[in-house]
């Protein structure tokens, strides 16, 4: 009998390409990233909610981008490398379009999130870490 998990998993090959070398301080760096804004996001919803909602919201946001990247470079192959480069395409916006709110109407937000400030909370990761995730998986691609 046909073992089915082995038809819909990628190949370790393909795996062990994306999170490899500097692939696997990628992921690393990604699933620390996801725990931070996670337990964030989460604090912050459970407790304050209702003082910034708007900030809160895009830190769960965050929290889900980072976690979906996290698991499409895990999981690796060709159609997970894809959704990982838009989702780095995606967050590179959000931290773009939020760093760029919180300077220029600082009162939208009384709370910082995890792109406030372009991540200056989290030592600006939050902007360079998508450039690199793209530029890993691109180079992964013409590897």
């Amino acid at each position: 009998m046909p073992d089915t998990d082995s038809a819909a998993a990628p190949p370790a090959a393909a795996r062990e390409r994306l999170v490899s070398g500097p692939g696997l301080l990628l992921v690393w760096l990604y699933g620390v990233i996801t725990v931070g804004a996670v337990s964030r996001s989460a604090y912050q919803i459970s407790t304050e909610f209702d003082r910034a909602p708007l900030p809160y919201a895009l830190s769960a946001v965050a929290a889900l981008v980072y976690a979906f990247i996290t698991y499409s470079l895990v999981r690796g192959g060709e159609k997970a490398r894809r959704a990982a480069r838009i989702c780095c395409a995606a967050e590179l916006t959000g931290v773009l379009v939020v760093g760029t709110w919180t300077l220029v109407e600082p009162d939208a937000f009384p709370d910082a999130t995890v792109w406030s400030d372009f991540g200056m909370g989290y030592l600006f990761i939050p902007v360079i870490l998508p450039i690199t995730g793209m530029l890993w998986l691109r180079r992964r691609r013409q590897g």
